[in-house]
Formats: C-alpha cells, structure tokens, sequence
C-alpha cells in the first residue's frame, strides 16, 4: 500500500514538475513576444516624432518663406511678379492665405483658337517659368490649371470645354517636364468654364477667361 502511495506521489510530482516547466517555457514565449512587440511600439513612436520634426521644420521653412515674400511685396515696394521672381512683364498673384505664387498666361499666346497643341512662339515663356520654377521653387507643388470661357464647342475635336482645357493644361505640363520639372511635383488640371475671372457676355471678358495657370504651392 505504501508502495502504491509513493508511486502515486511520485507520478503527481512529475506531472506537477511537467506543469510547471510547461507554464515556465509559456511564460519566456509570451515575455519575448511581448518584448518584441514592446521594441516595434518603441521604433514606430521614434519614427513618428522624427516625421512630425521633419514636417514642423518644413511648415517652419513654408511660413518663412511666404512671409518673405509678403515683406518683398509690401516692404521693398516690389510687385508681385518681382518678389515671385518670375518678373515684370508676368501676370503674377501672390495669395497669401491659400499660399500659393500663380501665373496666368492667356491663351492667345499658347494656342490657336480650338486647339490644344502649343504654338512655337511660347517656348520663350514657358522656358523662363520653367527656369524659375526649377530655381527658385524646386520641389514646391506646381498645379498647370487650365480654363476656357462659356461658349460650347462646336467644330474642335473635343467633346466640351473641359475636355480641351484639360488638355491644354496636360500640353503645358509635358513641355515643362520634358524641360527638367520634375513630373512628380506638378499636375494638369482641367476646368473648363467653372472658373471665371470675367463675365462671359463680352469678348475681352472671354478673353480673359480663356487661360492657363501656373500655380505654386508654397504650404
């Protein structure tokens, strides 16, 4: 009988021990794991901060920069176009809230009348924005807006006026790209008549609103 109590004893002592070393192994699993996961939180909140103090520099450089050009315009007596540094003789707005430098050119010295292909007398215009862009505004977002006024295509090829402004504005930014731009930066957009700076009821009106705008992003 004491024999059969001691081999009982014995038999719950080793499965007890199994137990035990069994929870032991378990526990180190669950510690390294835990550990592991411990030192992929810790890697993902340093590269967190490190991308928010890259991204406060940056909106630091922006603000600077946008001030900077706020104090050309009103300190230095400069125009728009100075302080852009695309210079006189271009039709430059300077937003400061929305923080973007645009540049409209008219469509009459890019394009004929219905057509989406740039004229070869543009070169020199669109050359010099392409110097300043790459010069002074690398690495800003640069949106190429085209617009056209209200009167409803009839003998072009294009389906409507937002198919043909979206399509001179892509003509302007192939030239551009072809010319150094980086084509990851900057983007065609077409806005057909939904934009106008002037009312339609008059031809120098749709004159004006038939255009292409160079916008920067500063922010």
């Amino acid at each position: 009988m004491q024999t059969v109590n001691k081999k009982a004893i014995i038999l719950l002592l080793c499965v007890a021990s199994a137990a035990f070393l069994s929870g032991c192994t378990d526990w180190k699993k669950k510690y390294k794991a835990m550990n592991v996961e411990h030192e992929n939180l810790k890697g993902l909140l340093e590269r967190e901060r490190s991308e928010k103090g890259q991204l406060t520099e940056q909106v630091s450089q922006n603000q600077q920069t946008i001030e900077e050009l706020q104090r050309q315009i009103s300190e230095r007596n400069q125009s728009p176009a100075q302080a852009s540094g695309f210079g006189e003789g271009y039709d430059v707005a300077f937003d400061a809230q929305a923080g973007t430098v645009t540049v409209t050119l008219p469509n009459a010295i890019l394009f004929d009348p219905g057509k989406a292909n740039l004229k070869k007398s543009t070169s020199a215009e669109l050359d010099h924005i392409q110097s300043v862009l790459q010069s002074k505004y690398s690495g800003r977002q640069v949106d190429v807006v085209g617009h056209t006024d209200s009167d409803p295509i009839k003998k072009s090829q294009w389906k409507d006026n937002w198919e043909l402004s979206a399509q001179r504005s892509l003509s302007v930014v192939r030239y551009l790209v072809e010319r150094g731009v980086s084509k990851d930066t900057i983007r065609a957009v077409g806005r057909g008549e939904s934009q106008p700076v002037a009312p339609n009821d008059s031809a120098s009106g749709k004159a004006k609103n038939r255009r292409v705008e160079i916008v920067v992003h500063m922010k």
